[in-house]
């Protein structure tokens, strides 16, 4: 049994090129992040001699910033950053979009009514300001940066999950366990949210994408923790020596833009396979 179900979930895997690019970025992103101390070459938070030395000098890959700290090491390191960042506010983000959307749509009414306008008064607000407000307020940890990200991208994943108990609540199997005297905790916790929350891990995978963007920008604009390895700190410590020593920023720069479409190749693949429609056309 556990080799068939193994097996059927290569061959969904397999039968989708997007979720198949995807995953594959995925592990590889994962083993670079595991191995960094014995991928990079040097200690990325070392300040070394070798100044704004370009690629493939003094065993320097990528070449070093204007602190000797050697590029390639920083681009490895920087994967443990950009997956925690993703992974954690994506978890938050998930988590509470899951359980307010499915209590919305299974309660209905005034309930409903009530997390419906508080969904639309978040979906207007400007989301990456409000964030810049709250690093502002409450500091530029990197537990804050998650956190602020998990908490004010939740909304998209609660409609998905209204949209999904507002349908689950009407079939049979529900009504039948209403019948039988489950309490409405017991119901949606077993029935609605299990069943419906499908969606919401093809959006919020792909919202790990948006995730390590937001962190980068953050950095960027020097709201990001000092005290980590960041590509968006990386590209804003670079941008003023980008004539002399393009390899700073590029290289980061190339890194953001890989990993977010590893995600987004991950998060648009599920999409694909978990949709009802895709899997009565592959059979």
């Amino acid at each position: 049994m556990k080799k068939l179900s193994i097996k059927k979930i290569w061959k969904t895997i397999t039968g989708d090129r997007q979720l198949l690019a995807g995953t594959i970025g995925l592990a590889l992103l994962l083993l670079l992040a595991v191995a960094a101390a014995a991928v990079a070459t040097e200690n990325p938070y070392h300040y070394g001699k070798d100044m704004l030395v370009g690629l493939g000098e003094n065993g320097h890959i990528l070449g070093t910033n204007h602190m000797g700290q050697d590029i390639y090491s920083m681009i490895i390191y920087g994967i443990r950053t950009s997956l925690k960042v993703a992974v954690i506010s994506a978890l938050i983000s998930g988590a509470l979009g899951v359980f307010i959307g499915g209590i919305g749509g299974f309660f209905g009414g005034k309930v409903d009514t009530f997390i419906s306008e508080l969904i639309n008064v978040f979906m207007m607000l400007p989301s990456f300001f409000l964030i810049l407000l709250i690093i502002a307020m409450f500091g530029n940890s990197i537990t804050n940066v998650m956190i602020v990200i998990g908490i004010t991208t939740w909304p998209s994943n609660a409609k998905l999950m209204r949209a999904q108990a507002l349908s689950l609540r009407e079939r049979t199997f529900v009504k039948s366990a209403v019948a039988m005297g489950e309490t409405k905790r017991q119901i949606l916790f077993k029935y609605i949210i299990p069943n419906g929350i499908f969606p919401v891990i093809a959006n919020t995978t792909m919202g790990m994408s948006n995730a390590i963007l937001t962190e980068a920008g953050l950095s960027f604009l020097g709201l990001g923790d000092p005290g980590i390895i960041s590509w968006g700190q990386m590209i804003y410590t670079g941008k003023q020596y980008i004539t002399s020593a393009w390899w700073i920023s590029a290289f980061a720069g190339a890194a953001i833009v890989v990993t977010v479409l590893v995600f987004y190749l991950l998060g648009d693949g599920l999409n694909h396979v978990l949709d009802p429609k895709y899997s009565r056309k592959r059979g």
